[in-house]
């Protein structure tokens, strides 16, 4: 059975990564139709090598008919628009920040909770904030066997995460910096290139970023509301790949060795830890691939039961585009698809 899909926010940088993704797996697809605003109608984008999609205007896209919708066009966008494609039979799969913590819409990481899917009360499923979902990907498998206590996480986070801007803003700093004209900053509250940035998403009271918020509040709801989360986002000039240092405190004993046999055995999950030089996975090398990759596992001795590792993933893969495509995989696997094509 093939499926009539919507991808909203086509010209993004994740919308176009959807597409792509949606070809590369062979989605069952009827029909595709690219989205976007109105000043983007009639771009042409590339499914595959030989169809090429024409960006329709959003505002006035009827969703009836549409069986299943990929959002990423920013919260504001997605709050009125997914609402209204979901009214019209549309399943909508939001890679947006807005509906993430309603509690009638579900969080999911197809490895981790798919069973949230049985619940999709408002026809909304939403996709986690991309530090999380490549965090909780590796730590899924310790859980189960071991039961987490604590997290404690530094993210590493590229600036494709802030979008195209981000990525240009990055390029031209860092040419500017060769010709020795000073830094522009638009995107980024201080000069990115040959720089970090430890502040991403807006301050909150407590002295936390939403950034780091997003990963304590997703991390409860999606995991387990029991285990405590402090993290530390940090913007890094990366263009492509989220990086993150995390350090994990169990109720029960664990070893690297059953640790690292857990997460070998895990879907999605792929161990390069050979403690040598080179012997590790950088955000260059996770940049087009599916897998979140786990490297640099030791043992932590300041507490009973203590793990670090190095976490890399491809943020615009498995931080946004695969995860949806692989959500929308997962609901029909399931059979939970209500409006289905001809």
């Amino acid at each position: 059975m093939a499926y009539r899909v919507a991808v909203v926010g086509a010209t993004g940088a994740v919308g176009r990564e959807i597409i792509k993704t949606l070809y590369e797996r062979k989605f069952p697809i009827k029909e595709i139709v690219a989205l976007a605003s109105a000043r983007s109608v009639g771009q042409e984008i590339s499914f595959g090598e030989k169809q090429i999609l024409k960006v329709k205007n959003l505002d006035t896209y009827d969703f009836s008919g549409t069986d299943i919708g990929l959002f990423s066009p920013g919260a504001a966008i997605s709050s009125v628009h997914a609402p209204r494609a979901a009214a019209a039979g549309c399943l909508v799969i939001d890679n947006t920040s807005h509906f993430r913590m309603d509690p009638d819409v579900p969080l999911v990481i197809p490895e981790v909770n798919p069973e949230a899917l049985r619940r999709i009360p408002k026809g909304i499923i939403a996709n986690p904030n991309c530090s999380t979902m490549q965090m909780l990907v590796a730590l899924k498998p310790l859980h189960d066997r071991f039961k987490i206590k604590r997290i404690v996480v530094s993210t590493y986070q590229s600036v494709s995460g802030a979008g195209k801007e981000g990525m240009d803003e990055l390029f031209r700093q860092t040419k500017a910096s060769f010709v020795n004209d000073p830094p522009q900053s638009e995107i980024f509250t201080k000069p990115i290139a040959f720089n970090v940035i430890p502040h991403i998403d807006v301050f909150m009271e407590d002295g936390s970023t939403k950034e780091e918020w997003k990963m304590v509040v997703e991390t409860h709801k999606i995991l387990d509301p029991e285990i405590a989360v402090h993290a530390t986002c940090v913007r890094v000039p990366v263009f492509i790949g989220h990086s993150e240092a995390i350090n994990v405190e169990f109720h029960n004993p664990v070893t690297v060795a059953e640790a690292r046999q857990a997460l070998r055995e895990a879907p999605g999950v792929v161990v390069m830890d050979t403690r040598e030089d080179g012997g590790y996975i950088t955000p260059v090398e996770s940049a087009g691939e599916d897998a979140t990759f786990v490297s640099r596992m030791r043992k932590d001795p300041t507490v009973p039961h203590g793990l670090a590792f190095w976490c890399v993933s491809d943020n615009l893969r498995k931080g946004a585009a695969l995860n949806a495509v692989q959500i929308a995989e997962t609901v029909i696997e399931m059979n939970l698809l209500t409006q289905k094509a001809a």
